[in-house]
């Protein structure tokens, strides 16, 4: 049974998407009583949730040792032909970066004007902003923004979205989120649950992403090689992403507005490449723990999650206070049932900086190279086609790349909050 929470005057009830909503809430002590109810009650929970988990991630181990791999990543990344390097590299150059990450949180504290910094501080907005955007503009600023793409690129999508294959608004009984799929032969159908909002436009850009890269796929593979993994899909939807910052920052109005923009690209760029290695890493802990011959449990998964929060998030540097409760936050992460995978994510955020900063700025050669990419389907192990490509993620470049960015956009976020 969920417990509820007075919020402005009604009961709320803290289920997982009543948990989400109320987190972003502009009141502290709303977010503060928030997390408090909502983690207490997975906190009854620990003990059997962790038995799941240590299942799950003992299973991962057996089969690896069976099937002759040194590793539980090494196995499940075999089947795609991907080295445990990537992993590795991923989780060690971000642990390098953490420095900018926690002057980014530093920032977040200083723009939302707040005497010290908790973990349910992470989710408002550092920057405001009450502009709409309904699909049909939402449409027309992707249209706008991926122009960089080329002609062909443009031209399905101009296509697809003539062609009505999409269901926007939310409904009854209708799946949450947002997700493309396609059909060989029927081209992309996308679901979408549009809000009018900033994420709502970015989903837009995102969805499309994946649609058109569908789309090139089985205009130029068979059957049998135009499907393509995770690792190559979720560059292709946030190199869109990029392109759209990148068209939004050149078409800001005013301060405020970039402002905006910039926030929303920071806020991106922690969800998408800091947390998910948070992530890959808790998940390596887990399973080199257990290969160790050490026990898991809610408790111990509880004390290794804690111990990346208060890693990640500055907690020894006084840059953020990781209350004890939180820690409990692996237990409400679905992704860690499905193990090695969510650094996909990190990695394709990685790819996708570096795409999108590249084909905006008309670097010669890269807008052709990133559509041959699409266009590959599985026609080559994903990891050599971003490394024939000219990005490798088993090494340290596209992750050091990326935090340069980052930190230019906090470069920028600092004059501007000064001025």
């Amino acid at each position: 049974t969920w417990p509820s929470i007075e919020i402005d005057g009604r009961s709320v009830k803290l289920n997982d998407t009543g948990y989400e909503m109320a987190r972003q809430h502009a009141d502290r002590d709303v977010r503060r009583r928030t997390f408090e109810t909502f983690w207490k009650a997975y906190g009854q929970y620990e003990g059997t949730l962790g038995t799941l988990l240590a299942a799950r991630v003992e299973s991962g181990n057996v089969n690896a040792k069976l099937r002759g791999h040194p590793s539980a990543v090494a196995a499940s990344l075999a089947q795609f032909d991907i080295p445990e390097q990537v992993v590795r590299t991923l989780v060690a150059e971000t642990n390098k970066a953490l420095p900018t990450l926690h002057r980014y949180f530093k920032l977040r504290q200083k723009l939302l004007k707040l005497p010290d910094l908790h973990y349910h501080d992470i989710y408002p907005k550092m920057v405001p902003s009450a502009r709409s955007y309904p699909v049909q503009e939402a449409a027309a600023i992707t249209l706008e923004a991926m122009k960089p793409m080329g002609e062909e690129y443009m031209g399905h999508l101009r296509t697809a979205l003539s062609m009505r294959t999409m269901h926007v608004l939310p409904a009854d009984g209708k799946r949450s989120g947002a997700y493309a799929t396609g059909v060989y032969g029927l081209g992309t159908f996308v679901f979408l649950n549009h809000q009018n909002t900033y994420d709502s436009l970015t989903t837009f850009a995102h969805e499309w992403g994946h649609g058109i890269h569908t789309i090139l796929a089985q205009r130029a593979q068979p059957f049998e090689t135009a499907s393509y993994s995770l690792f190559v899909a979720e560059t292709a939807s946030m190199t869109n992403e990029a392109l759209l910052t990148e068209h939004l920052l050149r078409n800001s109005r005013d301060k405020a507005e970039r402002m905006f923009v910039l926030d929303q690209a920071l806020e991106r760029l922690r969800a998408s490449f800091f947390r998910q290695a948070m992530f890959a890493e808790f998940e390596l802990q887990a399973h080199d723990a257990q290969q160790r011959g050490e026990a898991l449990s809610g408790r111990k998964f509880t004390e290794l999650y804690c111990g990346l929060l208060r890693k990640y998030h500055g907690a020894d540097q006084g840059v953020m206070t990781i209350d004890p409760q939180v820690c409990r936050e692996w237990a409400y992460i679905p992704h860690f049932h499905r193990p090695f995978y969510v650094y996909v994510y990190a990695t394709s955020t990685a790819a996708a900086s570096q795409f999108g900063q590249d084909i905006a700025a008309g670097k010669p050669g890269v807008q052709q190279t990133f559509v041959n990419v699409l266009k590959a389907g599985s026609s080559v192990p994903p990891y050599q086609l971003l490394k024939d490509a000219g990005i490798d993620l088993a090494t340290p470049a596209p992750y050091q790349t990326l935090v340069r960015h980052m930190n230019e956009i906090l470069d920028e976020m600092e004059r501007l909050a000064a001025s």
